[in-house]
């Protein structure tokens, strides 16, 4: 997960949300020794540079355990390379360890 500048609590403003007991106990449970409040935070700000275009994930060869043959349907960037992808071009969608799927230009894993 993305690592971000921790800001005091006293400088964060408090913010009441609504969520099943389930889903409360699994973030609770995911979050171990973060806190689930802590991860939540971490979750939107990912969310917020994804949606933003600021998010640039940092991978190197040894995070992809897999990759599969495509075709780009939206302008992409290769996360190892920052090569970017033309619509209809061919690339590589890479699995990371941690699950991701990512966008890979074709030459980013060779040699």
């Amino acid at each position: 997960m993305h690592t971000l500048t921790r800001t005091p609590t006293t400088e964060m403003e408090v913010t009441s949300i609504r969520l099943e007991r389930e889903l409360k106990e699994k973030l609770k449970e995911l979050a171990g020794n973060q806190g689930y409040q802590a991860l939540i935070r971490d979750l939107l700000w990912n969310y917020v540079q994804q949606k933003s275009g600021d998010y640039r994930p940092q991978f190197s060869r040894a995070d992809i355990r897999a990759s599969l043959a495509a075709t780009a349907q939206k302008e992409e960037h290769c996360v190892l390379t920052g090569k970017l992808i033309r619509p209809q071009e061919p690339m590589l969608l890479g699995f990371t360890t941690n699950g991701d799927m990512v966008p890979l230009s074709l030459e980013s894993l060779a040699g």
